[in-house]
């Protein structure tokens, strides 16, 4: 007897949580990118030296990503909640 076929396409609500679960995944790549950018951006013969403005921009950065995780938090924990995939 065949096995039944799966659905092609997710419903909506467990797409949605895989992709934010990938998201969040990326969060940290993305956050590690924007720390080096100041690194590039000095001139490759200059002494390297941290500014105000490079303080600034690391503080930002982490709130930044602070904020980011923050609003990825519930939609995570609700997927908890609402059971798990098929493939998990």
């Amino acid at each position: 007897m065949k096995r039944p076929r799966r659905p092609m396409f997710l419903a909506r609500d467990p797409y949605r949580r895989r992709r934010l679960r990938d998201a969040a995944r990326l969060l940290p790549v993305f956050g590690a990118f924007l720390m080096i950018l100041p690194v590039l951006w000095s001139p490759p013969d200059a002494a390297p030296r941290v500014t105000s403005g490079d303080v600034v921009y690391f503080f930002l950065i982490w709130l930044m990503l602070v904020l980011a995780a923050a609003g990825f938090a519930p939609g995570l924990s609700a997927g908890e909640d609402a059971g798990k995939d098929e493939d998990d």
